[in-house]
């Protein structure tokens, strides 16, 4: 399992919005490269980097992210209101190892699926699940699909990876669980990255025991100083408990 640190920018800033709100953004006091140079001395295998003013139509953050991919010396996942094959091609050719596809995804899943078949392995689709269902917009619309229901129409597609974002889980909703991402993992092909669903180390232990799970996004607990990325590859290195077989 990987932990993919989560770097998200906001006017050039980095920030983690608070509940989703891009009027209320965590501002952190540390620039994206700078915060990205430490995760990779840290020994990160892949940062998540999101352009949240893209998502919103707000701004680019282009430049800060390809700084980060020509100098943070790591693999780098982007995303952030990416909806076109060329836009897709751009960040490919700027040397990003992945680009993340989310509201667009929705929209138009045939773009995709092209883009999947074009870039093997290189594109992950991004879900964001509010209440069981799909959520596009940076949150703001709810669709009628459930994460899987949506998700299965990519099976077969080489996609590298599906993102789930549980929205109930990050903004510490009181029937949040990790039933949404296990569900998801449990019933699809595609590696699942588990994203929102991280507060403690406790739960990096938990995601190591579910099926098809490929690794977390970490944002606001890393920045946060709630554990560090040593730590947190610590507990992914270490051999999982076997557990009791159900009669």
């Amino acid at each position: 399992m990987i932990i993919y640190p989560d770097i998200e920018l906001q006017d050039g800033k980095c920030v983690h919005l608070f509940r989703g709100s891009a009027e209320e953004p965590i501002v952190h006091n540390e620039t994206p490269l700078d915060a990205a140079k430490r995760f990779v001395s840290e020994s990160a295998q892949w940062l998540n980097v999101i352009d949240l003013d893209q998502i919103f139509n707000a701004g680019d953050n282009s430049e800060a992210i390809r700084e980060i991919i020509t100098s943070a010396g790591c693999n780098v996942q982007v995303g952030g209101g990416i909806h076109s094959i060329e836009r897709v091609r751009e960040w490919i050719e700027a040397g990003a190892g992945r680009v993340v596809i989310a509201t667009a995804a929705v929209k138009d899943p045939d773009f995709v699926k092209a883009a999947a078949f074009a870039y093997p392995d290189q594109i992950v689709v991004s879900i964001d699940t509010c209440d069981g269902h799909v959520a596009i917009d940076g949150w703001r619309s709810t669709t009628v699909f459930t994460p899987l229901e949506f998700a299965s129409q990519f099976q077969g597609v080489p996609l590298a990876a599906i993102i789930l974002t549980d929205i109930d889980r990050d903004i510490e909703a009181p029937q949040s669980s990790m039933a949404q991402v296990t569900d998801l993992s449990m019933h699809i092909r595609t590696p699942v990255i588990a994203s929102g669903v991280v507060k403690t180390l406790d739960d990096i232990s938990t995601l190591k025991y579910l099926p098809n799970i490929a690794g977390a996004v970490v944002g606001r607990a890393l920045f946060a100083g709630e554990f560090t990325l040593p730590e947190a590859h610590k507990i992914v290195m270490e051999p999982a408990e076997p557990t009791a077989a159900f009669i």
